[in-house]
Order: C-alpha cells, then structure tokens, then sequence
C-alpha cells in the first residue's frame, strides 16, 4: 500500500487526504495558541487503512512545529493521544 499523502489546507482549518478518489479530513480551529482538534473523518470503505492515523500524525506533529498545544475534542484523536503517550506534552488541560 502506498503512503498515504497529507495536505495541510489552512484555508479551511483542514489536513485532508484522499485516498482511492475519496476525500477523508481532520477539521480544526486556532484558537490563540491552541489547535482544537474537532471532527476525523474517513468514509466506512476506508477505514482500517491507517488514513485516521496519518491525519492526526500530522496535524499534531504541525502543533508541535507550529508550538501550538492541542485540544483533542473528537474522540479519535483522544484515543490516538492515549495510544501515543509521547505527545502528551502537547495536550492542553
């Protein structure tokens, strides 16, 4: 399977990746310095390809470049937050 290609398009507070023609996206706000993480979203006959993964990947590797913290309002990147305990010095409380 190919990497999947992430684009960041602040534009619309979007990471989005398509993947077999299908757009799948993780949304956000900037709220001063923190990234409010608020919708994943992959269609049902993608899922289970990692495609979640790489959007939350890069978007929290983007707060951390961009030294912005992360508030993780949708439950997959909680969960993904959970499982990648590294980052939780990005986490704002």
């Amino acid at each position: 399977m190919p990497p999947i290609e992430v684009r960041h398009l602040p534009e619309a507070n979007r990471f989005e990746a398509v993947v077999d023609g299908r757009a799948c996206h993780l949304d956000y706000l900037i709220d001063g310095s923190t990234m409010r993480i608020h919708h994943t979203e992959v269609p049902h006959p993608l899922e289970g390809r990692g495609i979640a993964a790489a959007l939350t990947r890069t978007a929290i590797d983007h707060a951390r470049s961009n030294g912005l913290r992360v508030q993780p309002l949708c439950s997959y990147v909680r969960t993904w937050l959970r499982r990648h305990p590294e980052h939780s010095d990005l986490v704002a409380r």
